[in-house]
């Protein structure tokens, strides 16, 4: 069965469309104005973010736009198309003293490189007897063997 947010129809992004806590990768298209008020009411207009991947707008609040600059390293919102951000659910949005949930802004992590781990440089032993390094004049001989594979 549905879920009572994801039957309510909005012109806008919902927590629930941004992929739960996990989030979705997405690329900044446009930062405008948008009238968010409903049909037939007075014009009340807020920031939206556009994203390439997606067909809905998000409507920014304070801590959005706050949490956008800081992932853009700008906080000049015509540096903002084109960075990828990260949209998803946070569970702990309150709205009117309450948690309701809603949609935060992070920044895209970025991986770090694999850690190769160093190596010692294996020091040699000195072979037995006082050689301390192989003839290289004088053949591999295997005598443990045959052809076959069959002890001689």
């Amino acid at each position: 069965m549905a879920k009572v947010g994801e039957m309510i129809e909005s012109k806008f992004l919902k927590k629930e469309d941004v992929g739960g806590e996990r989030g979705m990768l997405v690329t900044i298209a446009e930062v405008k104005q948008a009238n968010v008020a409903m049909q037939g009411a007075d014009p009340e207009m807020k920031w939206t973010l556009s994203f390439q991947e997606l067909d809905k707008p998000m409507v920014l609040n304070s801590t959005n736009i706050h949490s956008c600059a800081k992932a853009c390293a700008s906080d000049e919102t015509d540096d903002w198309a084109g960075k990828k951000i990260v949209i998803y659910e946070d569970p702990n949005v309150a709205f009117g003293g309450k948690l309701v949930g809603g949609i935060r802004v992070r920044a895209q992590r970025i991986q770090a490189a694999p850690v190769v781990p160093q190596r010692k440089p294996v020091q040699e032993k000195p072979l037995p007897g006082g050689f301390d390094q192989m003839d290289s004049d004088v053949p591999f001989i295997n005598i443990g063997r045959g052809i076959s594979g069959h002890a001689i």
